[in-house]
């Protein structure tokens, strides 16, 4: 799994959604358009109806983090006269090191601390569930004005207020800056995260004014998203800005240790010719060279365990106390009910299929096992011939590496909220599979959320004319919203679906028969709980 392939798949796929939703937004237009204003607490903002969804775009919920505010906590921003525009998406956080744009998403800027609100209405009648969605990208890259993150389905067909936002990313929210620069920069190691808890603050005050219920928040967030998710849960800071969490193929339980983060920034100012008394100099350095440093320095780390990932944040005691799901699930959290899950083949979203590779046979597939683990594959091979019989070699690597160790660290994690015995937690795992890629995919990384967003029409040439995909998007985007609106995703377009036990581990599989069963791939997951010395 690199940056480079999952940079790939989701320039490919935006470009596919902006074109779509492009035209979508142009024909909204066609017409005179029709403003709306909205009052924050620091000013008027000015959206737009489009398809009886008012949008507002780039709303700043901080102020600018360059310069002096770089490396920083985020700030309040600033209150301003008149009336603002957000007709357009803010800046996105800095990210490239080229000068190549990334598809379907605005320029990139330190002006990052923006949102987007989509409401039925901005007032009267009963407050809606608000869903905050957290963009994946893992700490390093991506956006929340993606076009497949466009929340006017979800706002208008199932009456939710849903925000996405920016934030700061890599090495401008990760890269721990205390022990070199002095104690005004102890937070550095965790900005990025920080900017998500000021956004959760600025919904808390602002979010009844766009016609929600500011204490009705869900936080949700899929591959990356759903690691900012499962680390909101172990920050005090966090706590009772929002009181359901959803994780989607982004289960974390350990971050970066200090130890590492110091060894990280060390790396980065070597890089940049910068001895440690130079440190603050990091606030003036240009953009375009930092990230460029940065790049050079992540090719120089060895990761030390399955599933870290670059630019994590930092455990400092303080901000993030500790490991958010290590060894025990976050009391900050506890009592806030969770549903999380995976997909059954996330792994061909990183490794795609070739005809080449899925020629694959027995000894290539017991090399590639191997190598990935780093030990004896042959107890691992024969617990999932075990649990998935009459499988490729292909189809069975993938199923490991997807174990490995994301569907894993799910069931784990999963576990681990079981076991606190406050909040219920549900476990499920989409199994559906996509046509697109020549239907090689199967249910790759990424393949919920058009569902979860109701917003199949825009998911793909194929996806689209297919009945059976507009028949689950109702159940998914159901379930979702449910979830927000409830704290239960039981609804009548699913089968009965038990909470989460240790005892039989109940997983939703959901497919175009959605079905429950208890502990879907057991001897696989005892297995790899070895592998991964989770058991």
């Amino acid at each position: 799994m690199t940056l480079n392939r999952r940079s790939f798949f989701r320039q490919s796929s935006a470009l596919i959604a902006a074109a779509q939703m492009d035209s979508l937004f142009h024909s909204a237009w066609a017409a005179d358009p029709e403003y709306v204003v909205a009052e924050t607490a620091s000013g008027k903002v000015r959206g737009v109806t489009i398809n009886g969804v008012k949008v507002f775009k780039g709303i700043p919920y901080g102020d600018t983090t360059a310069g002096k505010n770089r490396f920083m906590p985020p700030t309040r921003m600033p209150k301003w006269t008149g009336v603002r525009d957000a007709l357009e998406f803010g800046h996105t956080a800095p990210q490239q090191t080229n000068d190549v744009p990334r598809p379907g998403t605005p320029a990139e800027g330190e002006d990052c601390l923006v949102l987007n609100v989509f409401t039925p209405e901005l007032r009267g009648g009963s407050k809606r569930p608000v869903l905050v969605w957290l963009h994946g990208g893992g700490f390093v890259s991506g956006s929340g004005s993606e076009p497949g993150y466009d929340g006017t389905n979800l706002a208008h067909n199932h009456d939710v207020v849903l925000v996405s936002i920016n934030h700061r990313l890599n090495v401008l929210g990760a890269t721990y800056l205390g022990e070199v620069a002095g104690a005004e920069f102890a937070p550095s190691g965790a900005v990025g995260v920080m900017d998500i808890v000021g956004s959760l603050s600025w919904v808390r005050e602002n979010i009844e004014r766009f016609g929600g219920d500011p204490n009705l928040v869900t936080i949700f967030g899929q591959s990356g998203g759903g690691r900012k998710v499962a680390t909101l849960m172990g920050m005090p800071s966090a706590k009772g800005l929002f009181h359901r969490a959803i994780i989607e193929s982004g289960a974390v339980l350990r971050l970066t240790e200090r130890k590492d983060a110091i060894e990280e920034t060390h790396l980065l100012l070597g890089e940049l010719g910068l001895e440690r008394s130079q440190a603050r100099e990091l606030q003036s350095v240009p953009l375009s060279k930092l990230l460029a440093a940065n790049a050079e320095v992540q090719k120089k780390i060895k990761l030390k365990e399955p599933g870290e990932g670059a630019n994590s944040p930092m455990v400092d005691g303080k901000v993030i106390p500790g490991h958010p799901w290590d060894p025990a699930g976050p009391v900050f959290s506890a009592d806030i009910p969770l549903m999380i899950g995976w997909a059954r083949t996330e792994e061909t979203f990183f490794d795609r299929p070739t005809p080449q590779k899925m020629a694959l046979d027995e000894a290539g597939m017991r090399d590639r096992v191997a190598t990935r683990l780093g030990l004896d594959p042959d107890p691992v091979i024969a617990a999932f011939r075990q649990t998935f019989p009459n499988t490729t070699p292909w189809d069975l690597y993938i199923l490991i590496a997807t174990s490995h160790p994301r569907a894993a660290y799910t069931q784990e994690l999963g576990r681990r909220k079981v076991l606190q015995v406050a909040a219920p937690a549900w476990m499920y795992r989409f199994d559906w599979e996509t046509p697109e890629g020549g239907g090689h995919l199967r249910s790759p990384h990424t393949i919920e959320i058009p569902f979860a967003f109701n917003n199949i029409k825009t998911a793909g040439p194929l996806i689209s004319k297919m009945p059976q995909a507009y028949a689950l998007e109702e159940k998914a985007s159901v379930t979702w919203t449910t979830f927000a609106r409830t704290g239960n995703p039981n609804n009548p377009k699913i089968p009965n679906w038990p909470v989460y036990s240790v005892a039989k581990r109940e997983t939703l599989l959901f497919d175009n028969e959605c079905r429950v069963v208890n502990d879907p791939q057991q001897a696989a997951r005892i297995e790899m709980e070895k592998v991964l010395k989770l058991a």
